[in-house]
C-alpha cells in the first residue's frame, strides 16, 4: 500500500529547480503570480482567517519561519493501523507554504496567510516515480491512504483538502471518501497532472485523466506561465476546471530557503489558498458554490467560454470573493449551516389546505345550477308547445 501511495505523489509532483530566489528578494520573485492572482485585492476583504487546509502530500516541516505555530501534523495516512512519525518533506513544505506562507521576516507569503495547514502524510519522501495505474481494484485494500486521508480532513475541521498528488486509475474507496467530504461541505482542489508532453498526449491530443482530480466534484487545477498560457507540461482533458501559475513559482525548501517550482502541483496549491480566502469570508458556500465562484471570476476564459487546457481560465481571487458574495446574497441561497438556516432567508412559505378551491366550487356550482334550470325551462316550454 506504501507503494501506491509514493507513486500516487511521484504522479504529478513538482521538479524544483536549484536556483535561489534569495536575490531578489522572494517577495519581489513572487509578485507575478500574486498579481495574475490578484490576491492583494482580495486581501482588502479576508487572508484566510478561521479556515483549515488540508494538505494531503508529504510531511510539512512546521519549524519554517512561514508556518511556525500554524500547522497541525496529522498521523501517517499510509497506514490505517499504526502510528508513526512522518519526516517532513520536500514537496508539502513547498505546497503548505504557497497555500498559507504568512510572510514572516520578509518570507514568502501565500494567498490565504492567515489560514492554518492541517498536515496528513502520504508518502515518505519525494523521490521521483514513474506513475502506473494503480493495482486492480480487488486487490487493494479496502481503504486507500488518500480515501483515509480525506474523511480524516472532513472529520477534524478542515474546510479546504489541497492535493498535489495522483494516480492513473479511480479507487472506489476514494469516489466513496471523495462523496462523504463533499456532503461535508469540504472543498477538494488537486492537480491534473503533468502529462501534456507524454507520447499518448501527443498521439490522442488529450492527456490520461489523473485521479484525484478526475473525480466529480473535485476541483481540478491546470497550470499556466507568465502571459496566462497553458504550460505545454500540464494535462489536458476534462478533468480541468480552471488553471493558476504553475511555471518558475518561488516555493519554500524544507528547513528554510527558497528555489523556484514548475508543476500542476504547485497551481493547485495557489487555488487552494483562493478557496481559503472564499471559505473565510463566506463558511456556508458549499463546495459546488465555491467551484462555481472560481470558474466565473476567472480571467482569460478562452474563446469558446472553457477548454479542456485551461478550463475556465486562470483564477482572480478577488473576483471569486465577488462571485461568492452574489451567490451568499441571493435570495434562496445556501448559508452558514452553524445559523440554522439552511435554505436562505426568509419566512418559509405556509402551504394552503389540501383539497379543492372553495371559490372554484362556488363558481362551479353556480354555473351548474343555472344551466340545470335553464335545461329545465326549455323542458316545460316544449311541452307547453305541444299540448297546444
Amino acid at each position: 500500500m506504501l507503494t501506491v501511495a509514493v507513486r500516487a505523489l511521484a504522479a504529478v509532483t513538482v521538479a524544483l529547480s536549484g536556483q535561489s530566489a534569495a536575490a531578489p528578494p522572494v517577495r519581489d520573485q513572487q509578485q507575478w503570480v500574486l498579481d495574475a492572482l490578484n490576491v492583494e485585492q482580495a486581501w482588502t476583504v479576508t487572508k484566510g482567517a478561521g479556515v483549515t487546509v488540508a494538505v494531503v502530500d508529504s510531511g510539512v516541516d512546521t519549524g519554517i519561519k512561514e508556518l511556525k505555530g500554524r500547522v497541525t501534523v496529522g498521523p501517517d495516512m499510509t497506514s490505517g493501523t499504526t502510528t508513526r512519525a512522518v519526516p517532513p518533506g520536500r514537496h508539502g513544505t513547498a505546497m503548505a507554504a504557497l497555500i498559507a506562507g504568512s510572510g514572516a521576516g520578509d518570507g514568502l507569503v501565500g494567498v490565504a496567510p492567515e489560514a492554518r495547514i492541517l498536515s496528513l502524510p502520504m508518502a515518505v519522501d519525494d523521490e521521483p516515480v514513474i506513475g502506473v495505474p494503480p493495482e486492480p481494484e480487488a486487490a487493494i485494500a479496502a481503504e486507500s491512504p488518500l480515501a483515509r486521508a480525506l474523511r480524516y480532513a472532513a472529520n477534524h475541521g478542515a474546510q479546504v483538502v489541497s492535493m498535489s498528488i495522483g494516480s492513473y486509475g479511480p479507487l472506489k474507496s476514494e469516489r466513496e471518501a471523495v462523496s462523504y467530504a463533499l456532503g461535508k461541505g469540504v472543498v477538494l482542489v488537486a492537480a491534473v497532472g503533468n502529462d501534456g508532453q507524454t507520447q499518448y498526449a501527443k498521439e490522442k491530443g488529450t492527456s490520461y485523466w489523473s485521479f484525484p482530480a478526475g473525480y466529480p466534484g473535485v476541483i481540478g487545477v491546470a497550470a499556466t506561465d507568465k502571459q496566462g498560457r497553458r504550460a505545454a507540461f500540464s494535462s489536458d482533458n476534462l478533468s480541468v476546471l480552471v488553471a493558476a501559475p504553475g511555471v518558475g513559482v518561488p516555493v519554500v525548501k524544507r528547513k528554510g530557503g527558497y528555489e523556484l517550482s514548475e508543476g500542476t502541483s504547485s497551481a493547485a496549491a495557489l487555488v487552494s489558498g483562493v478557496a481559503a480566502l472564499v471559505k473565510s469570508r463566506h463558511p456556508g458556500l458549499r463546495p459546488e458554490q465555491v467551484s462555481q465562484a472560481l470558474a466565473a471570476g476567472a480571467r482569460g476564459r478562452p474563446a469558446a467560454g472553457y477548454d479542456d487546457q485551461i478550463g475556465f481560465g486562470v483564477v482572480d481571487a478577488a473576483a471569486a470573493l465577488n462571485a461568492a458574495a452574489t451567490m451568499a446574497a441571493a435570495r434562496g441561497g445556501v448559508t452558514d449551516p452553524g445559523a440554522g438556516e439552511h435554505f436562505g432567508t426568509g419566512e418559509a412559505p405556509v402551504p394552503e389546505r389540501p383539497g379543492p378551491d372553495p371559490l372554484r366550487l362556488w363558481l362551479y356550482g353556480g354555473g351548474t345550477l343555472v344551466a340545470l334550470i335553464t335545461f329545465c325551462g326549455a323542458i316545460v316550454v316544449l311541452n307547453q308547445r305541444r299540448e297546444s
